[in-house]
């Protein structure tokens, strides 16, 4: 069977506008046979940080030579660079405002151009739409194996960031952040088992978790074994720590949301890892 190019789309358009589907049209016009997969449509409108956990969590399931097209672009029009990142197995496009970052972080080799060769876009190019007029049709065409030399020169500078790391407030006190709310309002932290090595160690004791107006003193291993109306910690599948309860939302009963801070107190004797 032939190769079908696959394209991924992740962006903060939401489903109730054209954008997904002008952006799906003007791919399809250059390489009809292509894949199109949508990652995520929902991440949080103009939040760089959601979109950096959301590619950075979907990306490397996909096969070899797939092209990833990431579109949470608050400075569209202004003077931020459009790129494309290659690494050994993918290709991302997307704006330079340190939506990568994460994806960055994870692969040891990244190739980052400036896109600049304006024969490979949608014309007339609208300073409102580079998602249809500039990424949707750069990445029809590296998915038609146009070579990732040809869209512009490399650069060193280009924007990313470190995501936010727990640190220790005090001996046995590490100190977090929720960094996002999933769709069933399951709190997820930044902090790893790389950071608390104690407190994902099986029976885990004398350790509580604060949040918003809950003290959490129970690890689950998965969202079921919770109680009704229980609130629990466990490690998801995004590998960090999550505050969670069975079939109710956790950032309702907690009160806490996206930036809400998250302490972790280690019991007598435990401490947290080098890393934090």
């Amino acid at each position: 069977m032939a190769h079908r190019p696959i394209i991924t789309l992740t962006t903060d358009f939401g489903s109730n506008d054209h954008f997904v589907g002008a952006m799906k049209g003007v791919i399809l016009d250059i390489v009809p046979e292509a894949q199109i997969i949508d990652i995520c449509h929902a991440v949080q409108p103009f939040d760089v940080l959601d979109g950096a956990l959301t590619i950075s969590q979907a990306y490397s399931y996909f096969p070899n030579r797939t092209v990833h097209v990431i579109v949470i672009d608050p400075g569209v029009g202004t003077a931020r660079r459009p790129i494309l990142a290659s690494s050994d197995k993918y290709h991302f496009v997307a704006p330079d405002n340190g939506v990568l970052s994460l994806v960055y972080a994870r692969e040891d080799r990244m190739h980052v151009r400036h896109i600049t060769s304006e024969h490979y876009f949608l014309q007339p190019v609208s300073n409102t739409f580079h998602g249809r007029d500039i990424f949707a049709p750069v990445a029809a065409y590296l998915a038609k194996e146009v070579d990732s030399l040809k869209f512009g020169e490399e650069v060193e500078d280009y924007v990313k960031f470190t995501a936010p790391k727990p640190k220790m407030a005090e001996a046995n006190r590490l100190r977090g952040v929720v960094l996002k709310v999933d769709r069933f309002g399951n709190l997820v932290t930044n902090i790893t088992p790389q950071d608390a090595p104690a407190l994902f160690a099986n029976a885990a004791k004398g350790f509580k978790i604060m949040v918003g107006s809950r003290e959490i003193t129970e690890i689950r291993n998965a969202y079921a074994e919770g109680s009704p109306g229980e609130v629990f910690a466990l490690l998801g599948s995004m590998g960090y720590l999550e505050i969670a309860a069975n079939r109710a939302a956790a950032a309702q009963l907690t009160g806490a949301g996206k930036g809400t801070e998250v302490s972790v107190i280690l019991g007598q004797g435990t401490a947290a890892g080098k890393g934090a």
